[in-house]
């Protein structure tokens, strides 16, 4: 086995115990990239060691890729739209910042949905990237260049973002394994914005374990984001289980219509925690389509006023380089937040995000973690989003409403077609800083079942 082909936590054992460096591992994922990435697309910048100078750490040089909507100081930072085209951040993002003084590298920036407007990476003003699981399929969004170069083995992990579900969907879709914490858990500080009180820092693993691992070291306040957390983190590493006993678990969402195809598979899922000891029923929630409606009032109104700085006079190129779809979030958003449609459709919108607060605090009254479908489809083919003015709502049905309430939530495998070798996820959910939670879950599944292939070699 190549060294990139290591979880995260197997290559942090082989570089304690003296068995290789952090450089080889780093040489053998830019060996990867040159192989694979002309054809998937994944990467849209490849670093060297030099690019980032390494930090003595306990992480010794293990390398991770990096969204390109995080800063990277004096690196480019693109959001993968032309209007960046050459800009280098004069200021690295705290995430990427934390990780880097533990003693991290960095392989390069990641393709993804141009300013992570949409689900499936074909909106990067750089062309699509492919699901290395079959490449005639999307790889998801907006995290998709992450979750295909760890899908591809073309690092060990990524950093991703997630605003409505861009973490957990492109996870499902490439079969591995995302996770994003509590909002305002991890900084938001240099990371362009998006929809600024849904934005959401989060990792694309191998494993559920190397989620674990890697999350608490970006977590914590941080004085630049006033919207940090300063309840402190816990150690993840601590949750990691194999059985459920005690656990109650509500499961959502799959009565909805178009499931049909799938329903079997998430069924299964539900037989499986009930093995692991967990009691398992079905939880009745809010309809997850009027949350399509709240976060597109919601995001494009938030996009208008985040993409007004991009204009051509203190950095970047001009307004007439933003994307159709740029220009389409940027026009609805506007209107939406112009005088006398303000309080028709924002303040609205926020009042019904509110009634998906109280309901999941009901919810988990009376559950410890709620379980769904991650997204309504295996990955779809390259091109399906092209005619779908929704399409990444759609996508997102089913983690939109967690997402817009913030909580901590995780994707795990948990189905895999032999004939396409495309995945399912299975979406966890928990309450607001209970992040141990949903990796007690995500863990016990993901060792007692076949699906995570880097577990179970067969599954490759």
């Amino acid at each position: 086995m190549k060294l990139n082909q290591l979880t995260f936590v197997q290559a942090l054992e082989g570089i304690k115990a003296k068995k290789f460096s952090g450089r080889e591992v780093f040489a053998d994922c830019l060996q990867a990239i040159k192989e694979k990435n002309p054809t998937l697309n994944a990467y849209l910048d490849v670093a060297t060691p030099d690019d980032f100078p390494q930090k003595p750490g306990k992480y010794a040089g293990l390398p991770l890729a990096v969204k390109d909507n995080f800063c990277t100081l004096d690196y480019y930072t693109r959001a993968s739209s032309r209007v960046l085209d050459g800009f280098r951040a004069p200021y690295q993002a705290t995430v990427v910042q934390k990780l880097a003084d533990s003693g991290f590298s960095f392989l390069g920036k990641t393709n993804m949905d141009a300013w992570a407007h949409g689900s499936s990476t074909e909106t990067s003003d750089y062309g699509p990237s492919k699901n290395p699981r079959n490449l005639k399929h999307a790889p998801g969004g907006s995290s998709g260049g992450s979750a295909a170069a760890v899908a591809a083995d073309m690092c060990l992990a990524a950093l991703g973002t997630e605003t409505a579900g861009s973490v957990r969907q492109p996870a499902a879709w490439c079969g591995c394994v995302g996770f994003r914490p509590s909002y305002g858990r991890a900084s938001r500080y240099g990371v362009i914005s998006m929809a600024s009180s849904t934005d959401s820092p989060g990792f694309l693993t191998k494993t559920v374990a190397d989620a674990a691992a890697l999350t608490p070291l970006i977590c914590g306040p941080d004085p630049h984001d006033a919207t940090s957390s300063w309840e402190p983190f816990p150690d993840l590493t601590r949750s990691l289980r194999t059985d459920l006993k005690g656990k109650k678990i509500g499961f959502l969402y799959l009565d909805i219509p178009g499931l049909e195809p799938m329903r079997a598979h998430y069924e299964q899922a539900w037989k499986d925690l009930e093995k692991l000891g967990a009691k398992v029923e079905t939880a009745k929630a809010r309809d997850p389509q009027e949350a399509i409606g709240v976060y597109t009032v919601v995001q494009r109104s938030e996009v208008s006023s985040n993409l007004g700085r991009f204009d051509g006079v203190r950095y970047g190129h001009g307004r007439d380089t933003f994307g159709a779809e740029a220009r389409r979030r940027i026009i609805l958003g506007t209107f939406l937040l112009s005088q006398g449609y303000a309080d028709k459709y924002y303040l609205q919108a926020q009042k019904v995000r509110t009634l998906f607060m109280q309901d999941f605090a009901s919810l988990f009254s009376q559950y410890d973690v709620l379980v769904s479908p991650t997204s309504p489809s295996f990955a779809k083919t390259l091109g399906s989003s092209e005619n779908s003015a929704l399409f990444g709502e759609l996508e997102d049905i089913f983690v939109e409403p967690s997402a817009i309430c913030g909580l901590p939530s995780g994707s795990v495998p948990c189905y895999h077609d032999p004939k396409t070798n495309l995945y399912l996820g299975l979406n966890v959910m928990a309450p607001y800083h209970h992040e141990q939670a949903v990796i007690e879950v995500m863990s016990a599944f993901e060792h007692a079942t076949a699906w995570n292939s880097w577990i179970n070699q067969d599954n490759l």
